[in-house]
């Protein structure tokens, strides 16, 4: 079971290193979606420093589950991601973290835990 996402902090702007952490990959990975996935292009600072917002860090963690959690490749996840910008698709997945969705990994924690008592119990 994949473990929970950190909490995105309210910030106006996150640099390479901190979005890379909250979505939980490294820094080279969030340059490499940025050449694959047009719709991810943070802003850049008068250094040239990528600056990430918050909707852009909720869109990688969408990307990360689509490609780490549920299997797909790069060009299979750019077009469910092109489909459902074009309202072609209705979303299967949460399009959003939210409350429930960690409450639902947190119950789901819970069973596992309880099935493995009772089967130690059964035995």
């Amino acid at each position: 079971m994949a473990k929970p996402s950190p909490i995105i902090p309210d910030k106006l702007y996150f640099r390479i290193g901190e979005a890379a952490k909250l979505v939980g990959v490294e820094d080279y990975v969030l340059r490499f979606w940025e050449t694959e996935f047009p719709t991810l292009r943070p802003t850049k600072s008068a250094s040239g420093q990528r600056l990430y917002r918050r909707q852009d860090i909720e869109a990688m963690r969408r990307l990360k589950h689509l490609l780490h959690e549920e299997g797909y490749t790069i060009e299979g996840a750019r077009k469910l991601l092109r489909a459902r910008r074009n309202g072609q698709q209705q979303s299967a997945l949460p399009f959003t973290p939210s409350v429930s969705e960690q409450r639902l990994k947190q119950l789901r924690a819970e069973i596992e835990a309880l099935m493995a008592l009772l089967n130690r119990k059964l035995k």
